[in-house]
This record gives C-alpha cells, structure tokens and sequence, in this order.
C-alpha cells in the first residue's frame, strides 16, 4: 500500500490510499484505493463495490462526464464522483468484488463468488473500512447499476457499521433484468463482456461459469443442445458462439443456458432479501428505463425500514462517470452517518417527476395519486378509443403484420394505433397492462409494445414500454391485479399456432402528462428498431433478442376480441 496526494481540477487535494488489502473471512484478500481529504482525521466512508475495476472508477477524477449518444460514454463507469465525495468530507473506498481485477478468489455465477455470498464479503469489507484509522465507524455505500444491488446484498446482511444507503439505478429482480416478459435482453452481456460501450468486468482467472461446475461434460453437452433447439438463439450468432465456448463467456452461458425464473435467479434476489434490510434506504432513478423502475419500486414496497422513493425525469442514463444525484445523496448521508438535522425525513416518503407537466409530486406511497383504470380500446384505422369496438370480425378485420428474421431483412414491421388529440391535460401514473388478441403461425414470438407521448410539433418521447414471449403468456393468477398482470416465467408453454390467444403484457410504470393537442400512440412489433428517438439515448446493445423464424400476426380487435389498454388515469 502507497500514499500520495493528487489534485484534481480545482486544485483540491486528495489523499490516495492504494492498492489496500481486504481480508475476508475465509482469508482471500480483496482489492481496494481510498480516497480522502488532506487533513488526517477519521471521516464517514462510502464503499463501492463491483467486478468492473477499480482503476476504471479512477477515472472519475480525469474524465468529463459523458452523456449518450456519446461514443465515450462508459457504462462501467459508475462508482461516483471521487472529487464531489471527498470535497463533502467523506472517504470513497472503492474495492474490486472477489474473482475481479485485483482481488484474490473465484466468482462463479450470478452475484456468487466461489459458494460466498457477495453479500457476506461485503460485510466484511464494511466492517473492515469502519475499524481504519481513517474512518470514523460510520458507513454508506455509493454507486448505480451493479454497484446498487451490492448495496442491498451488503445490507441484508446487516454489518453493523452499515448505517443507511442510497442507491441509484440499481438492478433488483435478477431474471427480469435479463428477461424482459421472457425476452432476453442484451445489455448485461455488454456489461459482463465488455461490449457496446462498456469496459466491461475486469475478469480474472477466478470468473467461472456455475453451469460448467454443476453439470457434468456430457450433461451440459445435452444441455446445449437442447438450448441451440430454439429458432432464436441459432439465429443469433453471438449466442451460437457463447453456447459452444461457454469458458470465453462465463457469466453470460450462465444466463443463457438459465431462459426460466427460478433458484438460479432467486439464490440471492435483492427483492427476496430485502425484509432482512433494517437501515435507511433511499431508492433513486430516472424514468425511461421502465423494467428497472419495476424492480425499485417492488423492492421499495418491501423495505421495512426508513425509506425514500425518488422517480426523476426522462432521459434514462446518467452519466459516464457517474456524478448525477449526488447532492440528494449528500442530504441523505449527512442526516444518517453524520447526525445533521437538515429536514430530510420531514419530508414525504415518495417524490415523483411527472413528465409532460413536467410537476414535481410529494406523497407517502406509490403511485401518489389514487387511479381509476380506464381502458383505450384498439379499433380499425389505427383508432385508440375509450368506446370499445362494436363490429364482429366479419367487418372489423384483424390487423396484420409479417416479419422476417433479421437475418434476411433490416425492416423491422411495426402497428401503430393512436387517440385523437387530447382537449383538456390527462395524467397517468403507475403501472398499466395490455391485452392482445393475436393469432400467429408459428408455436412462438415476441410482442413488443411502446407507448408514446407525440406532441403536435411531430417529437414524440416514450412513456413506457411492454414486452411479452408468447410461450410465456401465463399469468401468476394470485399476484396479478387489474393493471398490473405478473407472468411467473417458470414454463415455456408453446403457442398452437392459428389459435387466436389473449396475451397480456405488463407496461412498466410510469409518470406522464399528456398536453392538450397531444396524443398517445402504441406500437406494437415482434422485434425492436436499433434506433430511433429513445434507442440512441441508451448503450449501443441495450436491444432484444430477435425473432428467429419469420412469423405472421393477426391483432384481432372486435366485439369479441377486446384488445386494449388499460391504463392508470390519475384521479383529482
């Protein structure tokens, strides 16, 4: 371990602790750098911890922050703002997870290292930062994404010197970051790989695969097979590659080969562990990344404890090197691990940023208005309207669409149905659902829904998105609510193709305004454009999995075929 000092921009020293060795329990050292104010007194610390490189972090004191679409943006980059923290007074410990950059161990799976919890390393990582020298017992943790969820690992373990968290962008229910309504998603390959714009993990010889250490050569062999049997994994030839060598893409086979909900998702669910949480915590993203805002306000419901829910405005990524939120954090730290009475728990539990209106709402609960579901019936023309459809299928003949795999065209079809224009504001807030009538002629696809807010002007912004694979269409019948259906995804059930079927997808929450003069469009396609207004506004493989097998859809919306919205208008 080395000291020396660095000064940064303002000409503000900053004292490096380096290279630091963490014992763990079972004696595998992890890697960490500390960074602190010039006067040598103890001071609160917040630890970061991730797989993604601690000299990555570093960079936080040497880049500009970057927004998307920028081709430097880093989404790696995500331990906070080191000159920000140590300006406040605090000490950033930023520490490399077992099996990555420089710490000892193996990390085998997902947020599992070597049969250790990460949680468990994390508390004594903790526990070791709050008996240094330079620490004053008193401890936060810092960071979005990935850096999040270790945050709720680490505190449902409850070290003692953990006194409260403040998690921004975090990913909680592991199989839905991934799957999306049973669609894989890509971007955490990127993060895990290093692709699209991120660094990526820092891997070690210690990453390896918990499917390659359960299952024998000749199981997983079987396995693989029988994984390479769907039309949409042997399309893609990035999967293809994976599945063959699973020991160049350890994490990713992992997730891959694991295409159901389950013990492989839930071993250690932050949702799952939340009722262990006993510290303040304060739960902070921004809308437009709607399975994520899912996850934190389910996680948010389950927290006992002290707690705030903040839903900031569109758009959905920060920065690169993350520095957005920080003076809400501040507040919260300096109140927790400091002991200052600045006002911040007078204050209302639940803060939400309605878009449109652009009006900031103070509650005690999500959503924090009462709504009144009210459906928006598809009709013919590409009609959204509040009277459903009263012709048979005779005469109100289903829409269509028929899309080819990807492998063979670059259109992406898509159906649009849209409302008149709104005479007076309508507010929607909270979760939504929609029901689909469609008949298709394969055993499976996927439907992707978008809703958009179109000004007059022609701009248009998303307000939420749905995604559902058809061979996933059951419904947990005990969970799901009106507007808001919960799929178990624990069975792929096969579509029998001309079968005309209800699929319901879950829209995410959301908070928007629509304007008189605006209008609320819906579009629905089996696979996603790689670019438009909202997609360049995220990582460049923040996209789904394609359907393999050409397919043709019918969207029936008749008398007897109600397919529609059922959306959350605001009541008063």
């Amino acid at each position: 371990m080395s000291d020396f000092k660095k000064f940064d921009a303002a000409r503000q020293t900053i004292h490096i602790r380096k290279d630091l060795r963490v014992p763990m329990r079972d004696g595998i050292e992890l890697a960490a750098d500390a960074y602190h104010g010039a006067l040598d007194k103890p001071r609160p610390a917040l630890v970061a911890l991730s797989p993604y490189g601690k000299e990555l972090q570093a960079l936080a004191l040497t880049t500009p922050p970057q927004k998307r679409p920028s081709p430097m943006w880093d989404g790696c980059i995500e331990a906070g703002d080191i000159a920000r923290i140590v300006k406040e007074d605090y000490v950033h410990v930023i520490g490399d997870v077992r099996g990555s950059g420089h710490s000892g161990g193996e990390h085998i799976g997902n947020y599992n290292a070597g049969g250790v919890s990460l949680g468990q390393d994390a508390y004594d990582f903790i526990e070791w930062v709050a008996a240094q020298p330079w620490c004053d017992g008193n401890v936060g943790m810092v960071g979005i994404s990935y850096f999040g969820s270790m945050q709720v690992l680490a505190a449902a373990e409850r070290p003692p010197s953990l006194k409260a968290i403040f998690i921004s962008g975090g990913h909680f229910d592991f199989y839905e970051t991934t799957y999306h309504g049973g669609i894989m998603w890509f971007m955490p390959r990127a993060a895990r790989e290093g692709r699209g714009g991120d660094s990526g993990w820092a891997f070690t010889d210690g990453v390896k695969s918990r499917m390659v250490e359960k299952y024998s050569p000749e199981e997983l062999k079987q396995l693989v097979t029988k994984r390479l049997q769907d039309p949409d994994i042997a399309a893609w030839p990035n999967l293809v590659h994976v599945l063959h060598y699973p020991k160049n893409h350890e994490a990713w086979f992992d997730i891959v080969m694991n295409e159901l909900d389950g013990p492989w998702y839930e071993e250690r669910n932050p949702i799952t562990l939340a009722p262990h949480i006993d510290i303040p915590v304060y739960l902070q993203l921004d809308q437009g990344r709607g399975w994520t805002l899912d996850g934190t306000i389910e996680l948010f419901h389950a927290i006992k404890g002290p707690k705030k829910l903040d839903i900031g405005p569109y758009p959905p990524m920060q920065s690169r090197p993350f520095i957005e939120e920080h003076d809400k954090m501040f507040r919260w730290y300096d109140h927790w691990l400091k002991g200052i009475d600045n006002g911040i728990m007078d204050e209302p539990a639940v803060s939400v940023f309605v878009e449109g209106s652009r009006q900031l709402l103070r509650a005690e609960q999500w959503p924090p208005k009462k709504i009144n579901y009210q459906a928006l019936y598809l009709r013919p023309r590409g009609k959204l309207s509040l009277e459903s459809e009263p012709m048979g299928a005779e005469y109100a003949a289903p829409d269509g669409f028929y899309q080819a795999p990807l492998t063979v065209t670059d259109k992406v079809e898509i159906l649009s149905w849209t409302t008149d224009k709104f005479e007076d504001s309508v507010e929607m807030i909270g979760t939504g659902a929609a029901h689909i009538f469609a008949e298709i002629d394969q055993s499976d696809t996927n439907f992707i829904l978008r809703l958009w807010d179109a000004a007059p002007t022609g701009k248009r912004q998303l307000i939420t998105t749905g995604y559902l694979k058809a061979s996933h269409r059951e419904l947990d019948a005990a969970r799901t609510t009106e507007g808001s259906p919960v799929h178990p995804h624990t069975r792929s059930v096969p579509v029998e193709p001309g079968k005309i079927e209800e699929y319901v997808l879950r829209l995410y929450p959301f908070a928007n305004t629509f304007k008189p003069g605006h209008r609320l469009v819906v579009e629905l396609s089996n696979n996603e454009p790689l670019a438009d207004e909202h997609n360049a506004l995220l990582p460049p493989d923040a996209y789904h999995l394609p359907v393999g097998r050409p397919v043709t859809h019918k969207i029936y919306r008749d008398a007897a075929h109600h397919s529609r919205l059922v959306l959350p208008f605001t009541v008063g």
